[in-house]
Parts: structure tokens; C-alpha cells; sequence
């Protein structure tokens, strides 16, 4: 199906962008010089005043991502009243039609606004930020997700629809992944491809973004030796849940219940032991928690037991589904719960999603500044009390039987 039989929905009588989010806190958190920086840097810059600079276009944008089920004309003008400051001293911007403002978003293009994406969202967690920190390291995941594009003939050329139970999707797609951070939602180190492009392609864009200071945390269909070596090389220590049958020989068994081992890139590495990688790896399951898997097998860069205790681990493994409630917040709170990107070009595609996620990010910073006065945590959720760590009888039994028979500690 397409677009057709959906009806464009308008903003209520007196309600103004500044009733949910002021444009100041946008403008706070993408200070104009910036904006007019990376313009500079793309070579976007308005030559002549136009109706709609590029300046104005871009924190249009943003706007845009907080009213996706307002049109376009009607989030312009809810903008353009309280914001003359944009157009300079004395100056009067009129608003543009569907027409005009589709230009102006096209002659802006994507890649200055993802420049000021790349340049300014980042982590924002303080020492202060409640359930952003285990230790010393900042607490970040990684996972993966899509948008609905338009039913258009030029976005499938450019996304590609992914296939479905009954044929093929409704509509297109466009992949991103993201890092999250733990304790502020904020979504970072975006990358975005067509839906043909794979997660794990992707994902190998989105690692350099990682650093040192920080571990990471990611479910186990991220997992194999190119992928964590890449990670580890970025100076971030790893917190990754690995699939039950992985090879994993069973080398020095440690206090806690967690041993060390060794991962390689090929058979034949693993026959000679060479190219092989140090691991640790925790074997655990969850007690009392419903749905939970028989076994939850971890592999991580921290070696020291004594820096990181295996049931400290594994409880905190289970944070990782903060990425799920951000991508949650960016996809039905922020976008609109069955709301369909509504750019119809590739390049405004790609402009919209950088513009949803700098819009999540400025709300998201503005929450972690009243989170921080209140002295407040969101997430109060922890499995430390049914974590049950698996010591195995048989040190040099490498792999959980498939039985699942090793007894719990």
C-alpha cells in the first residue's frame, strides 16, 4: 500500500512548538554558530537571502522530527512566529509552500546536516548521571533498527524493501545502527544504509565511534573475530553475549566462576593457536526471571575477575536493552507509532533520519539536565539477584552440552 489513504494531520488551535519543545532548546543544544560552520564546510551556505536560508533549513529540520504527523507548511509557520532572531535584526520570513520548502530542503541537501549530527551528538553522561557508569567505564550498546520510507519507485531504488512473511514489505526501508548510552538514551555514532545493506556491514561504520573508557555492550548476533578485534582496537572494553555452541576451550578457570579462553579467525588458527584473541567468558543463567533462556554464555575484553565480578557482569549485561526503550523513544514516541518517513528523495530521506535523531538528542539532553537537579535514576531494574553463575564440573569441558546440564553454582 501507499500513502494514499493516509490523511496529514494538523497542529491544534494555539499550539505551539514551544508547547512540547522550545526551539531555544534546540538552538541551545546546535548553537547557530555551528549551524553556519558546517554550512561553511559543506559549501551550503546561502549566497543570496532567500525565503529560507540555509541556516533556518536546517533547524527546520529538527522541528520537522517533532511534529511527524503535522505538515510541512503548518510546522514551518509554528516555528517561524517565535523565532524571528533566525533571519537577523529587522528581517521578515515568510512562510514558504509545500513547493518552496521542498526546494530549500533540496538545495540544502543531507551532508551538512549529518556533519553537524557527527560533530555534536556525542555522549553527555556526568560523573553525577545515575546508572550511566559501572566503575570507571561508561556504560554504551549497540543494536540496530529501520524506517518506513515512502511507497516511491526512487527510495526503493535507493533502500530496497525488505522481504515479508506474505511477499514483500509495505514499503521501503533504510537501516541505521546506533551506540547508545546507557544512562542518557542518547543515540550516537549513527550510521545509515539501505535495507539490502546488512546490520553487520553497517555496524563496522558505527565501531570507530567507540572509545577508550567506554564498554560496550551487544547481543551475539554482533559476535565473530573481525568484528570484536575491530571493536577492542578502538581502546572500549566489551561486554558481548556470544551464541551457546561457540567453540570456546575452556583454558584457566577463575574465582568467580568465569574463565579465560581464546578466540581465533579461522580452524586452522585455532588447530595451530595462532591469530588467537584473550577472552573471559561467563556461563549463567537467570533465576525467577520470566521468559528468561535456559543459558546466557558472555565473552568480554576485561581479563581481571577482580575488576569485574562474572554476577556483576552478567547482571549488568541485561542493561543492553536500554538501546531497545532509546530506539522505542526515536521511532514511536518521537517519529509516531505507523508514521512513514515523509521525504521522497533518497538525499531527504537521509536528511529527515539525521533530523529525528538530533531532535531525540536535544530532548534527551534537556531530560539528563532535570534528571541531574533531581538527583534521579529512570532505570531501577537489576537481575544481580537472579543471576546464578555456571562453574562447570569439568574445567577442560570447553562448550555448554546441549543437554544445558552443568549445574549452577
Amino acid at each position: 500500500m501507499g500513502l494514499m489513504g493516509r490523511t496529514v494531520a494538523g497542529l491544534a488551535a494555539g499550539r505551539r512548538i514551544t508547547d512540547f519543545i522550545g526551539l531555544g532548546v534546540i538552538a541551545k543544544t546546535f548553537p547557530i554558530g555551528k549551524v553556519h560552520e558546517v554550512l561553511a564546510a559543506s559549501g551550503k551556505t546561502s549566497i543570496r537571502q532567500r525565503d529560507l536560508p540555509a541556516h533556518v533549513v536546517v533547524y527546520y529540520v529538527i522541528a520537522l522530527a517533532l511534529f511527524m504527523n503535522a505538515s510541512c507548511k503548518e510546522v514551518l509557520r509554528c516555528m517561524l512566529e517565535g523565532v524571528q532572531w533566525l533571519s537577523g535584526p529587522g528581517a521578515a520570513l515568510k512562510v514558504a509552500g509545500k513547493s518552496g520548502i521542498s526546494q530549500a530542503r533540496t538545495r540544502l541537501g543531507f551532508e551538512a546536516v549529518q556533519r553537524l549530527h557527527d560533530a555534536m551528538v556525542q555522549p553527555i553522561a556526568t560523573r553525577g548521571t545515575k546508572g550511566a557508569w559501572f566503575g570507571a567505564w561508561r556504560l554504551v550498546s549497540l543494536d540496530g533498527s529501520t524506517f518506513d520510507v515512502a511507497d516511491d519507485p526512487a527510495l526503493e531504488a535507493a533502500f530496497g524493501r525488505p522481504g515479508a512473511g506474505h511477499g514483500e514489505s509495505a514499503f521501503p526501508q533504510v537501516r541505521f545502527v546506533s551506540l547508545v548510552e546507557n544512562g542518557t538514551h542518547v543515540l550516537f555514532g549513527t550510521k545509515m544504509a539501505g535495507c539490502t545493506t546488512s546490520e553487520i556491514a553497517l555496524t563496522k561504520e558505527v565501531l570507530p565511534a567507540l572509545r577508550q573508557g567506554m564498554l560496550c555492550l551487544a547481543d551475539r548476533n554482533f559476535f565473530g573475530y573481525a568484528m570484536w578485534t575491530q571493536a577492542s582496537a578502538t581502546g572500549a572494553d566489551l561486554l558481548w553475549r556470544i551464541k551457546q555452541n561457540a567453540r570456546l576451550k575452556d583454558e584457566q578457570r577463575l574465582p568467580d566462576g568465569s574463565y579465560l579462553s581464546h578466540i581465533y579467525p579461522s580452524e586452522t588458527d585455532r588447530r595451530r593457536k595462532t591469530k588467537g584473541v584473550a577472552v573471559r567468558v561467563i556461563d549463567y543463567r537467570l533465576d525467577g526471571v520470566e521468559g528468561a533462556e535456559p543459558i546466557y554464555r558472555l565473552a568480554t575484553t576485561v581479563l581481571d575477575h577482580a575488576k569485574a565480578g562474572a554476577e556483576d557482569l552478567a547482571a549488568l549485561y541485561h542493561e543492553r536493552w536500554e538501546i531497545e526503550t532509546a530506539l522505542g523513544e526515536l521511532k514511536t514516541h518521537l517519529r509516531g507509532a505507523k508514521i512513514v518517513l515523509r521525504s521522497k528523495t533518497p538525499d531527504l530521506v537521509r536528511q529527515e533520519v539525521f533530523g529525528l535523531l538530533m531532535a531525540h538528542f536535544a530532548i534527551r539532553g534537556l531530560m539528563h539536565e532535570a534528571a541531574l537537579q533531581a538527583d534521579e535514576d529512570p532505570d531501577r531494574l537489576s537481575f544481580l539477584h537472579a543471576v546464578r553463575v555456571i562453574r562447570r564440573k569439568l574445567p577442560a569441558f570447553g562448550a555448554i552440552p546441549p543437554s544445558a546440564s552443568s549445574r549452577p553454582a
